[in-house]
């Protein structure tokens, strides 16, 4: 069982900058990818980033590529997506979650956080 907080969300300007965290825990975080969604206001739940569980592999989706990074903290059973030049475009429900081997499709993540908004002001 892995249980996931989120947080760094908040309102920001266009072109302005946030970093999310998302904490596990359990003993188990090193076994897991971890993938970063979104979701918009009547909008499905969308793919941003994900990283296999030694971080040596990273996946974007292609609108934020360049702009965000998909980091983790085995050590500190952490997860980190750093948001540069951000967009009203990115505005939505920020949710961390955690995979057995890793992809860009919800259904194959496990364990879901409670997610954080993130506001990007034009």
């Amino acid at each position: 069982q892995v249980q996931l907080v989120e947080s760094g969300g908040g309102l920001v300007q266009a072109g302005g900058s946030l970093r999310l965290s998302c904490a596990a825990s359990g003993r188990t975080f090193s076994r897991y990818a971890m993938g970063w969604f979104r979701q918009a206001p009547g909008k499905e739940r969308e793919f941003v980033a994900s990283i296999s569980w030694s971080g040596g592999s990273t996946y974007y989706v292609d609108s934020v590529q360049g702009r965000f990074i998909i980091s983790r903290d085995n050590a500190k059973n952490t997860v980190y997506l750093q948001m540069n030049s951000l967009k009203p475009e990115d505005t939505g429900v920020y949710y961390c979650a955690a995979s057995s081997f890793g992809s860009s499709r919800p259904i194959t993540y496990d364990y879901w956080g409670q997610g954080t908004q993130v506001t990007v002001s034009s």
